[in-house]
């Protein structure tokens, strides 16, 4: 019995100082240099509202002039926006080169990388080597390219990195060029956390689940994917059936009520940690549908994960074809 008590206190205490542990912050950060890119919309446009506020001097990268002003529009002074397009290499030079006149001798301490988009989502013998090009340009090389041109200053502040992926990069459940980037992302981002340990450059990575973002938009996605499907050859469409589209259309609204995370804050949340705790998190896992479901099932033999995976899909018309 008294085994069992000691065994039961030890847990506890660990337990405590890991939490003791976790809330430890680092000093004296206020008036910090941090960027972030693809503050249009969604995450990061929520985490440079936030950061700001918290007293960081934010620089805020957005695709368009219209996402830029918006932002500029409800935040302070200090907040700087500028317009970057990850895809563009020469952009990233250039903004890497007046973000480095801007911070001079302090360095940048904190990157992150939240710039991404989805692409299209459809089976992989319905695309073409555009539909992947596009999301791994942005999502995986412009990542890349944004973190290489900024790592000097990170080293110069001994700062963070925090690269926003997916439970998209640990389990592909569809067809397109969205997993394969994020799969990327996470290659990446355990390689350079390795890379940058001698410097004490710390790298984060974050997995978010379903959010609902302009990112993850059921409507847009269906449509781009009508678009592809009245454009198949009858042959294909033939194999997956005349009312695949309808029914694949229903059976992903359905997991979308289901799976969809309404508030994003908790991923802002874990971008905060990332930043401003003394020990940060190499990888944070968010939304309950990740906590609960992806995550865990990436973790189980394939056989598995293809048969509650393809109890998701639509049954082809091919199937019934002897």
């Amino acid at each position: 019995m008294l085994f069992y008590m000691l065994f039961f206190l030890g847990i506890i205490s660990l337990w405590w100082h890991w939490r003791a542990r976790d809330r430890m912050k680092v000093p004296n950060l206020t008036g910090k240099y941090i960027f972030i890119t693809g503050c249009d919309t969604g995450f990061g446009n929520r985490a440079a509202k936030i950061f700001d506020k918290k007293g960081f001097r934010v620089f805020a990268s957005c695709l368009t002039e219209t996402g830029a002003k918006e932002l500029k529009a409800v935040t302070s002074k200090q907040l700087q926006t500028v317009l970057l397009d990850v895809r563009d290499s020469d952009s990233v030079k250039n903004v890497a080169a007046w973000v480095k006149a801007e911070v001079q001798s302090e360095g940048l301490w904190g990157l992150v990388n939240n710039a991404g988009i989805m692409g299209t989502s459809a089976p992989t013998d319905w695309l073409d080597i555009e539909h992947f090009r596009d999301p791994i340009e942005v999502n995986l090389i412009g990542l890349i390219n944004v973190t290489i041109s900024m790592l000097p200053l990170i080293k110069k502040a001994k700062g963070r990195i925090v690269n926003v992926s997916s439970v998209g990069g640990r389990l592909a459940f569809s067809g397109g060029g969205y997993f394969p980037s994020k799969f990327g992302v996470e290659g990446f981002n355990d390689s350079l956390r390795r890379d940058m340990k001698a410097f004490g450059v710390k790298v984060c990575c974050i997995q978010p689940g379903l959010f609902k973002t302009a990112l993850t938009n059921p409507a847009r996605i269906m449509k781009e994917k009508e678009v592809i499907w009245n454009k198949l050859p009858l042959d294909i469409k033939k194999q997956y059936g005349e009312d695949y589209f309808q029914k694949d259309a229903a059976k992903k609204e359905k997991l979308s009520k289901i799976c969809l995370n309404k508030d994003i804050s908790p991923v802002v949340q874990c971008m905060e940690h990332a930043l401003t705790s003394l020990h940060p998190h190499t990888h944070y896992v968010v939304g309950q549908d990740a906590k609960l479901f992806w995550n865990p099932l990436s973790r189980m033999p394939t056989v598995i994960q293809d048969f509650l995976l393809l109890r998701n899909r639509v049954e082809l018309a091919a199937s019934h074809i002897k």
